[in-house]
């Protein structure tokens, strides 16, 4: 970093002792101008000759970090203290001026009756002009109360470390920062929007700068979006709200982190009568030793980034561990206990990008019900149905929206299932059910969007598990090749026209390679499975999710997510660092989990409705032909055993 400071010790040190130093450097892409104080004498000051601006000395700031002011009333400190303890990632608070205990050494921030670096002052929350001097103001920042917020992770000491080029700026600025349409948590009065700043990644140097990023920054080094703006809700990279456009190359990524800059947002929607903050650009340095809490993040925390949306790009971030743990939900489910051959239509992280983009969703719409029973009433099979409402149920606590779309003739059928699940406490909440015969495209994207707008979607993500999928030829086929299609209603549709609109993603969960969604693997069914040429199914989905049993595909789901939401990293990302953690409700989420006492409950639920096993055609307590208590029972164990041993 290039540094240019007074040398004190041999030119201004006799005269002061301690002072007010100024210090010009390039931090973030932009030239800040930071000012640390210690104990100073105006006058002197004031008079020290301008030679003693041009020595450059790197160990000026050893020892100090660079960090924002905000200057508010008294009567709004404890307001806006609170507001800045909930909104942690753009806000995170090294202390305030009578807070000693908070921060011993706020001996370092300016008196700003006497001397200051440039501040912008506002009156009920419009910017009036910037000041260098204060002391006009001396009798109301009497009743005032300075706020200092960290700014010591550095993008481009970062983006430097990763050996990622800097960008140049469009712009003679700083670089860019955005307001976006994420609020930040409202509490004691103060909101306003999420401020964030830009840097353009190379794909293929996403792992490496997270990894960095980490090192240096903890959690302020983690970002809390990365990829397609709009998500954000910014309009055009290229018109940014404060500051200078980083211009993207055509394989960049962005990646956006929460800027600090929030807190001048603060200070213009609460309307104070005066206040005081520092412009972009410009810093107070403090002792380095102050540590603000939102940068404490334990080594084992590595961030790992996935790709969980092409249209819009979208990617999501999640713990080493906790996503080492979905990969062994992802291996337990993969045993083939009917010797398919399911183990060629692997593949690697399905669960977890599959789980990461659930866990991005609002809206989830799941279906099932196989019909492979064609000959007794009802058809359905004993798989598919737990596994759906397992994951509903884990929805519903995540606060999702949640419903299932059956077919037609199987409504009744579903609608005592649910309803016999709340009675006996599998489920807590009701399911809304619906049914799909469109005959067109055009029925498919009006059923899946308000007023058939694709910019409206009712759903972000829909789920299949253990549902009857259309082969090539537009038939659906159990395992024996018989043709089912007069028992199917055409859902498949609903999946197809998904692909065509932006923001929703699929995933298909199988055991067989026949079921809707499996079209990703169909080249793997066609050549492994047992009738794979006449059988597979050609519909495609984002995710294929492989297991021994579709219900167990389910069960894992649900355990994912629960994972990933209890993951630090993750749950931060989700919410872009605002607001309070969510996992205050790990409690109600371990609830909502699969269980081997639910799952018998389930299982009863269907036996009672003469839903049959897929495989033997038995009307008991088994699935695929497996009995309950011998095999799913234990797979319940293991699944969630492995899901809630801590991280």
């Amino acid at each position: 970093m290039f540094s240019r400071t007074w040398n004190w010790k041999n030119e201004i040190g006799p005269l002061l002792g301690s002072y007010l130093v100024p210090c010009h450097s390039f931090r973030d892409g932009m030239m800040t101008i930071s000012f640390l104080l210690r104990s100073c004498l105006c006058s002197a000051v004031r008079s020290l000759p301008k030679a003693a601006l041009i020595r450059n000395t790197s160990s000026m700031t050893e020892g100090l970090q660079p960090a924002s002011v905000v200057v508010l009333p008294r009567s709004l400190a404890p307001a806006f203290e609170s507001f800045c303890q909930g909104n942690r990632g753009p806000l995170p608070l090294l202390g305030q001026s009578e807070a000693v205990k908070t921060l011993p050494q706020l001996s370092a921030v300016p008196d700003i009756r006497t001397i200051c670096p440039q501040l912008q002052k506002y009156k009920f929350g419009t910017c009036t002009g910037i000041l260098t001097s204060l002391e006009e103001h001396s009798e109301q920042l009497k009743e005032m109360v300075t706020f200092i917020i960290d700014c010591s992770f550095s993008i481009e000491e970062a983006l430097e470390q990763a050996g990622i080029p800097r960008r140049d700026l469009t712009g003679p600025s700083h670089a860019g920062a955005y307001k976006t349409t994420v609020p930040c948590a409202t509490i004691a009065g103060f909101c306003c929007p999420l401020v964030v700043t830009m840097r353009p990644i190379p794909k293929d140097k996403l792992e490496r700068l997270l990894q960095v990023t980490h090192a240096v920054g903890g959690q302020q080094g983690q970002p809390i979006h990365i990829g397609d703006p709009d998500l954000l809700g910014i309009e055009a990279l290229s018109k940014p709200d404060y500051g200078s456009y980083v211009e993207c190359q055509p394989e960049d990524v962005p990646v956006f982190w929460p800027s600090p800059l929030t807190s001048l947002e603060a200070v213009i929607s609460c309307k104070a009568p005066l206040a005081f903050a520092s412009p972009p650009g410009c810093t107070v340095m403090v002792p380095k030793d102050t540590v603000s809490s939102a940068s404490c993040l334990t080594p084992e925390m590595v961030p790992e980034v996935h790709a969980i949306s092409k249209d819009p790009l979208h990617y999501s971030i999640v713990s080493a561990p906790a996503a080492q743990k979905v990969r062994e939900l992802e291996s337990t489910i993969a045993v083939d206990p009917g010797n398919r051959g399911i183990g060629h239509l692997l593949l690697k992280d399905e669960l977890l990008q599959a789980a990461l983009s659930l866990s991005h969703a609002r809206s989830v719409l799941v279906t099932t019900g196989f019909p492979t029973h064609f000959n007794h009433e009802p058809p359905e099979e004993t798989d598919g149905p737990p596994g759906a409402i397992a994951l509903a149920a884990f929805l519903q606590a995540l606060g999702k929206e949640t419903a299932m779309v059956v077919d037609q003739r199987a409504l009744n059928l579903h609608m005592r299932i649910v309803e016999d699940a709340i009675r006996q406490g599998v489920l807590k909440t009701p399911i809304p059910i619906l049914t799909y015969q469109g005959r067109s495209m055009e029925d498919a994207r009006a059923f899946l969007c308000k007023d058939g707008d694709p910019k409206s979607p009712r759903f972000d993500h829909l789920v299949a598990i253990e549902r009857a999928g259309r082969a090539a030829d537009g038939n659906y086929y159990n395992a024996r090749k018989m043709n089912i299609k007069h028992l199917v209603d055409p859902i498949d549709d609903i999946f197809l026209a998904a692909q065509k609109i932006p923001g929703i993603s699929s995933t298909g969960v199988g055991d067989g390679g026949n079921e809707l969604g499996m079209g990703k693997v169909k080249a793997a069914v066609k050549k492994h499975i047992r009738n794979g040429d006449v059988i597979a199914c050609d519909v495609e989905a984002d995710f294929a999710v492989i297991a021994g049993v579709s219900n167990w595909g389910g069960y894992a789901l649900a355990c994912a997510l629960y994972i990933l939401n209890s993951c630090q990293v993750h749950e931060r990302y989700l919410r872009r660092a605002t607001g309070p953690s969510r996992r205050a409700g790990e409690q109600s989420w371990i609830q909502a989990l699969p269980s081997v006492a639910k799952e018998e409950k389930m299982l009863g639920i269907l036996v009672e409705n003469q839903v049959r096993s897929g495989v033997s055609g038995i009307v008991g307590m088994e699935v695929d032909g497996l009995p309950f208590h011998d095999v799913h029972a234990e797979m319940i164990r293991k699944l969630v055993g492995a899901t809630t041993v801590h991280m």
